[in-house]
């Protein structure tokens, strides 16, 4: 009977956590916080690539194709 007690006592205090409206870090709730965490993880995910940063060449502007060659040094 003792282990039956036992085992419920703990598992009662495993159901014990902060419910969603008490404060939480910085001065939010717990549902707040979990909503921001959620949300810079999507920022994190949606990040460009690389390649997507890359400045085009401006409509005209010469691009790396069309560059013409330096002139040799003058002797």
């Amino acid at each position: 009977m003792m282990r039956f007690g036992t085992i419920l006592a703990v598992l009662a205090l495993g159901g014990c956590g902060p419910s969603g409206n008490d404060p939480g870090p910085g001065g939010v709730t717990v549902d707040e916080a979990r909503a921001l965490d959620e949300a810079a993880e999507m920022l994190e995910q949606r990040r460009l690539p690389p390649e997507a940063l890359s400045n085009p060449a401006v409509e005209g502007e010469a691009t790396s194709a069309e560059t013409p060659a330096p002139a040799p040094p003058a002797q």
